[in-house]
């Protein structure tokens, strides 16, 4: 692919997220799910009105700064509502939400062409991700989570431009790298997840180093070359080839088509590690609360931090007796457990909708107004397929040579996908696994930091498949592809809460728990 091409296809990815995201953005004038907090606390830090807030208070403070700017635009104010403790336009405190959210397509096509190069890659990354229903429902309402999820993606495609360069450069994008992980966390805690993933790679890049260290001792204190990579495309092609698969690359540049920046990771020492992806994100987390701390006195800096852990922890079990949309961790790959944000009936299409009230009695709507918390059923379901296949191969390449050599053993060298394996499969563990220590009630949403991760796998083995000399992968990529954006548009009156009989609605609800 060209870079014409390229840019063009990012432009296209960009603008169908960004379409998507602002159609229709004020239907619905009422608070919407969490707008019955998170848009009242943006609204209340412009109207200094003091508040508990349960969580850290950025994805906040920006919902009010759009509040702001968007009561200070003369237009988009044909409906309004009073239920944030100000008379509001929904657009107001919605529209910084559907911006951020069209650029997170964006961020996960970057992070997978730093990964590889290959803009193949990028391009089906953050298209797939663009076809995600749960990221374009979060970003149409004052909700949180897609900041979270923002701010931890640059923070990893900072931390990949800084193994990508040297010295002062370095240090420019680490410090960014540690401003964005800071972000995250100063959103929600869970944000911490986006940060151990990168301390997990980092770790993981060193054991493989010193393991190979003990048969040569001359690499004990030293890190991998560069140049050590320079047959392991050939190595690895071969080795693709034969299960049916290729990695090959167009005969770019070395520097372009035989290696990650994630083979640099053993550049970053223990002090950096510790300066950069430790006291800066916690120096930026620290600094977030200032306007909170100052706005509500009634606790202080630890306090708050005490009573946000109460908060949380007399939340109740994850059971629907607790709240119905109550989903353990291991629910959300399959996503046997979604939820409604906003469901309404009318008798008419015509009917205008109520701003608050419960909707007609069973039997008598004709029409159905849902917005489904609800990711792409096949995206997710391919994804969990091709994150097992990066499993499976980044196992099979330690339990091959096992088998073969009697003993343990590590390659002398990885190729670039099996760094691309490793980073995607660790960083999908450590915003997933976290959460099966926990007891209080969670939702889908909270999956939202883990499944970017699953994009990228799915889209990592489609690229591979197009890029294939066997004609039978290359229609599995495309049929992958088709079969994905063709469920998007399934799907889509769910996401957009769109108008539908109840004959259409009970035909997305594919099964009762989805309901």
């Amino acid at each position: 692919m060209t870079k014409k091409w390229f840019r063009i296809g990012m432009a296209s990815v960009f603008l169908l997220s960004l379409s998507l995201r602002f159609w229709g953005l004020e239907r619905f004038n009422t608070l919407v799910f969490d707008e019955v907090y998170f848009a009242k606390f943006g609204n209340d830090y412009l109207t200094r009105t003091p508040f508990f807030n349960a969580h850290p208070p950025l994805s906040q403070y920006i919902i009010g700064i759009g509040i702001w700017i968007g009561s200070h635009i003369p237009f988009w104010h044909d409906t309004v509502n009073g239920l944030t403790g100000s008379l509001r336009s929904p657009w107001t405190y919605r529209w910084f939400n559907a911006l951020t959210g069209s650029f997170i397509p964006v961020v996960v096509a970057a992070i997978a062409y730093q990964l590889s190069y290959r803009r193949t890659f990028a391009i089906i990354a953050g298209f797939f991700t663009a076809c995600d229903g749960i990221f374009l429902v979060e970003s149409r309402y004052a909700l949180s989570n897609i900041y979270i999820v923002i701010f931890g993606l640059l923070g990893h495609w900072f931390l990949l431009l800084a193994l990508d360069n040297q010295n002062r450069r370095r240090s420019f994008w680490l410090v960014f790298a540690g401003i964005a992980f800071g972000a995250s966390v100063g959103t929600k805690w869970n944000g911490l997840w986006f940060l151990s993933g990168a301390y997990l790679i980092w770790i993981a890049a060193w054991l493989i180093h010193l393991m190979h260290s003990f048969s040569n001792p001359k690499l004990l204190f030293t890190s991998p070359s560069l140049e050590e990579v320079g047959g392991r495309i050939q190595e690895s092609e071969f080795r693709s080839q034969n299960s049916g698969v290729t990695s090959y690359s167009p005969p770019f540049s070395p520097s372009l088509s035989s290696e990650s920046p994630l083979q640099n990771l053993t550049q970053l020492n223990i002090f950096q590690m510790l300066f950069y992806l430790g006291i800066i994100p916690a120096f930026i987390y620290s600094i977030i609360w200032i306007p909170h701390l100052q706005l509500d006195k009634t606790y202080g800096f630890i306090a708050v931090h005490q009573q946000i852990l109460k908060f949380h922890l007399h939340l109740g079990g994850n059971s629907s007796d607790v709240h119905p949309y109550c989903a353990a961790w291991y629910k959300w790959p399959l996503m046997t457990r979604p939820m409604a944000y906003y469901y309404q009936t009318a008798e008419s299409i015509i009917e205008p909708l109520p701003v608050m009230g419960p909707p007609l009695p069973a039997g008598a709507g004709q029409v159905i107004y849902d917005v489904h918390a609800m990711g792409n059923p096949f995206l997710w379901w391919f994804g969990d397929a091709a994150m097992l296949f990066l499993v499976g191969m980044l196992v099979s390449q330690v339990v091959i040579p096992w088998v073969k050599k009697k003993h343990f053993s590590v390659p002398a060298t990885l190729s670039v996908d099996t760094w691309i394996a490793l980073y995607i499969v660790i960083n999908y563990a450590a915003n997933l696994l976290p959460w099966v220590r926990v007891t209080r009630c969670a939702f889908i949403y909270h999956y939202m930091c883990a499944v970017v991760f699953v994009f990228l796998a799915i889209a990592w083995f489609v690229d591979q498949c197009l890029r294939s000399y066997y004609q039978q992968l290359r229609v599995l990529g495309v049929t992958i592809t088709f079969i994905i954006l063709a469920a998007f548009i399934f799907w889509m009156p769910i996401y957009l809460g769109l108008p539908l009989s109840p004959d259409g609605y009970k035909l997305r609800m594919w099964f009762n728990s989805w309901i």
